[in-house]
């Protein structure tokens, strides 16, 4: 299976929260890290402060004589983390395999998920809009089949960048670009480099392997391998997923129970090929109802086995959305539904064990998924969800807030 990496990055991160947070920063050069005077260094710069030659851990006097009129902030850690655990939760909400490397910065493996949300590019920007609508901040990204093509397409067109590295077309890609892109080219490096001629990633890849190894060692061996766009490296979350759900904002409000549940089915299928995708297995499983005006609800049980199957799944979000609505109609207030979503959470690693009913279902699953993840989600339905016409792709069932 050919692998789909996103590497996602916020532009001017530290300065881009102050300008969100401070209207009248807004347009202006921003500096955070300290006064201008101060013996430290810049630790994030807005884009119109970069025109003036300011960068990132640069020296703050150096700072203050080429940027005077540069609006200087301390900075505030506390937003920052705030902002960037929002932004890593969206991530999350597409893919368990999330791997921050920063505040600002994350790759995600969406190799197992892209097909439920209508592909890897598709992703990247349903992600930047969501970035920018939700927390106003702006996202690059690169899509490519490895982190290394990944994450220098997210870096070559800042700010706001979208950049795809089509599969197969690493090296071309990689070709043109100067030798400090490549991943293991510092400074030294490149100084060795150049003085054998090399100018670009490309004249990199042309030279023979075994040549880089005898003049630069092991270190040869892998310069060597990039620069054609190997690039092997799994991403590796630094933690496990939380909790992996779904959910969906209904066109028009609704108090039809039938379209309802039906819905919740499809986002179970959701959960459930997302944790078997992950080798998850989820324990307690919440329902999540936004009704009108805009007031949200959630219930959640906690099962005596964690599970990944779609229809334990469904059937338990199905038994709290019905004890919710029951409730309402006891005290007359059937609220119509704008929102409904399931989530799993209380996550364990592995794959189902037990019993024949069990192992049963966990092989019509994994049939499921094989033939949807070939042929598209519209290939199979249950019964259930085709009782009131409900025929769209899941792709369609965004989170929304």
């Amino acid at each position: 299976m050919t692998r789909a990496i996103l590497h996602c990055d916020l532009d001017a991160f530290y300065a881009s929260v102050e300008q969100r947070d401070h209207p009248e920063y807004r347009g202006k050069p921003v500096i955070v890290g300290g006064g201008p005077n101060e013996r430290g260094v810049v630790s994030a710069a807005s884009y119109e402060a970069r025109a003036f030659g300011v960068r990132s851990a640069m020296p703050l006097r150096t700072a203050g004589r080429l940027c005077p009129q540069g609006i200087f902030v301390p900075g505030d850690a506390a937003r920052y983390a705030e902002a960037s655990d929002r932004v890593m939760a969206l991530f999350a909400e597409r893919t368990p395999l999330v791997q921050p490397i920063s505040l600002d910065e994350a790759f995600l493996d969406v190799t197992a998920t892209e097909h439920l949300f209508g592909g890897a590019l598709a992703i990247a920007r349903e992600l930047k809009a969501r970035v920018r609508a939700e927390l106003g901040l702006v996202l690059s990204a690169g899509v490519a089949t490895n982190k290394l093509c990944a994450k220098i397409g997210s870096d070559l067109r800042k700010p706001d960048g979208l950049v795809v590295v089509p599969p197969g077309e690493e090296a071309a890609f990689l070709a043109p670009l100067p030798l400090f892109r490549l991943w293991g080219v510092g400074p030294k490096t490149q100084a060795v480099l150049e003085g054998w001629g090399l100018r670009t990633i490309g004249d990199l890849a042309a030279l023979d392997a075994a040549a880089l190894e005898a003049r630069l060692g092991a270190s040869g061996i892998a310069i060597a391998a990039r620069a054609r766009g190997i690039d092997d490296d799994p991403v590796v979350p630094d933690q496990a997923a939380k909790s992996v759900g779904h959910e969906h904002t209904f066109d028009r409000d609704t108090a039809d129970q039938r379209v309802i549940e039906s819905t919740l089915l499809r986002l179970a299928e959701g959960v459930g090929q997302r944790l078997r995708a992950a080798s998850l297995r989820g324990r307690t499983i919440t329902l999540k109802l936004r009704v009108a005006p805009f007031e949200t609800r959630s219930r959640q049980r906690t099962l005596a086995d964690a599970t990944d199957d779609d229809l334990t799944l469904f059937r338990v979000a199905r038994a709290l959305l019905r004890e919710a609505l029951a409730e309402d109609r006891s005290r007359g207030e059937a609220s119509p539904v704008r929102l409904v979503g399931i989530s799993a959470s209380g996550l364990v690693a592995g794959q189902q064990l037990g019993l024949f009913e069990a192992a049963r279902a966990s092989r019509l699953n994994a049939a499921l998924d094989a033939v949807r993840a070939r042929f598209g989600d519209e290939a199979l339905d249950r019964a259930s969800a085709r009782e009131v016409g409900l025929r769209r792709r899941f792709s369609d069932h965004r989170p929304r807030s």
